[in-house]
């Protein structure tokens, strides 16, 4: 069975651990960054099935950038951006990428990676 791989992009150390240990109990294989050049280089570098990402970061990148440079790459990787600050309305989201807003329940987030990278729900979004 494919296991599917989830990049969290967080720069706050206890949350990336907190989500990375409850996707990783769900069965994800998971991939961390604590900045967008970080997770621009782990999506150069492997197969990445979904990104969970911070608005807010370090390094004068946002996760609205690095939502639309995957989506301006036109790369088949479901985005969901979070932030506690941030309120964007959906038009205002690049490309296919989601917002839910901090804090958030670890099932929300569950189960919307288990509709973007399901087969069917790939499907269905494709």
């Amino acid at each position: 069975m494919y296991q599917r791989t989830v990049l969290i992009v967080e720069d706050e150390l206890l949350i990336r651990m907190v989500l990375a240990d409850t996707l990783e109990d769900e069965g994800y294989e998971i991939v961390e960054a604590g900045n967008v050049l970080e997770a621009i280089a782990v999506l150069g570098q492997r197969k990445i099935d979904a990104v969970i990402t911070d608005v807010d970061m370090p390094g004068g990148l946002s996760g609205f950038d690095l939502a639309r440079m995957i989506s301006d790459q036109r790369m088949d990787v479901p985005v969901i951006i979070a932030s506690g600050r941030h309120r964007p309305r959906p038009d205002e989201l690049p490309g296919e990428a989601v917002f839910i807003p901090k804090p958030y329940g670890m099932d929300a987030i569950s189960a919307m990676l288990d509709e973007m990278t399901s087969l069917e729900g790939r499907r269905l979004a494709g």
